[in-house]
């Protein structure tokens, strides 16, 4: 009884592979469309048992199939309350297709970016518990998996929502895998989204590319969750405001409010915590970054607020911050370069 019950479990936990037929049956022939992207359609389907689930239809020009093959390959052997499961996959002839498990709020950007109706709904308490639950995802990838996962592509659009408003990470199609007794990985190519990528991704000037270039663009993140607005905005009435991370860093610094809108006693303090922890994140040094671990430490902590770290900001220039020309200081990255994992 107990081996039945241990491979029915092993057996539900591994991704199922579908036809292109199961698909359309699935998705009711693509009727209801939940978004779309560069990489294709995302189309909401219903399994068994009333079991619904979000289906990325894949363009057929999807490149040699890595992005295919990083999800299935990552995704189909990871498991963490944070992290989005791969339900299944559909490789039938040259139709891809990747199920998920459908998260009824949708991705995060709707609720943090202005032009997000329902970004009101969430006060800055929610967000820094959305906030814990990233960066717990981000740890398990990084720490609590056999082989250390990067994700490269940590941003809004990647965190969905599920009922309760806990996050999971999505989108692994960029990932790539880390031996753990290693800290860097060596890449051919810049991989990311613009405003997110660490600037060690687009030059080694800054240093080796590691997991520390996922803490860059989470603390890229926390800060837009912060400023309820995308880090770059040339629409601000004040151009000192356009670039939002440095603006930020120079209200707190002189020990000024962040000036955004809070619901409910304290939740300024929270806004001020989760804007020194994205600060920490975004050093232009990937070793004077904190490690995930040690970030989640500092979003539990009792304490109300951590130090405010080194001035990323002094020698470079906000507007294009991925110019190294003008980042001047000479910075070691201490960390050892490494193969990708195939």
């Amino acid at each position: 009884m107990r081996i039945r019950e241990f491979l029915e479990d092993y057996t539900a936990m591994k991704p199922t592979r579908y036809s292109y037929a199961d698909i359309r049956r699935i998705t009711n022939d693509f009727k209801d469309k939940l978004g779309e992207g560069g990489y294709g359609n995302v189309f909401k389907g219903k399994i068994s048992n009333e079991i619904y689930v979000a289906v990325k239809l894949l363009h057929n020009s999807t490149g040699n199939g890595e992005e295919f093959m990083n999800e299935v390959g990552t995704m189909g052997t990871i498991h963490h309350v944070n992290v989005v499961r791969l339900i299944g996959f559909c490789a039938d002839g040259f139709k891809r297709a990747l199920l998920y498990e459908f998260l009824p709020n949708g991705s995060l950007d709707k609720y943090i970016f202005p032009e997000g109706q329902e970004h009101h709904s969430l006060g800055m308490e929610k967000l820094h518990n959305i906030a814990l639950g990233i960066a717990r995802g981000i740890e398990y990838l990084h720490q609590g998996c056999e082989q250390r996962i990067l994700h490269f592509d940590i941003k809004p659009h990647n965190i969905l929502l599920d009922n309760d408003f806990n996050p999971k990470i999505s989108d692994f199609g960029l990932a790539k895998l880390c031996e753990k007794g290693r800290s860097a990985v060596s890449m051919t190519a810049a991989r990311g989204t613009m405003g997110y990528i660490a600037p060690e991704v687009f030059s080694r000037h800054f240093g080796n590319v590691s997991y520390k270039s996922d803490v860059y663009s989470f603390g890229m993140l926390l800060l837009e969750m912060v400023g309820r607005r995308k880090n770059i905005d040339a629409t601000v009435q004040n151009v000192s405001q356009v670039y939002f991370p440095e603006w930020a860093y120079g209200r707190l610094v002189n020990g000024e409010d962040l000036r955004i809108q809070v619901e409910e006693d304290g939740e300024d303090k929270i806004a001020r915590k989760l804007a020194v922890v994205g600060l920490w994140c975004i050093q232009w040094n990937p070793v004077e970054r904190p490690s995930i671990t040690f970030v989640l430490q500092m979003l539990e902590g009792n304490e109300e607020n951590p130090s405010l770290p080194p001035n990323p900001f002094t020698s470079k220039d906000p507007i294009n911050p991925t110019n190294p020309s003008v980042h001047r200081r000479t910075l070691g990255s201490g960390l050892s370069v490494i193969s990708e994992s195939e």
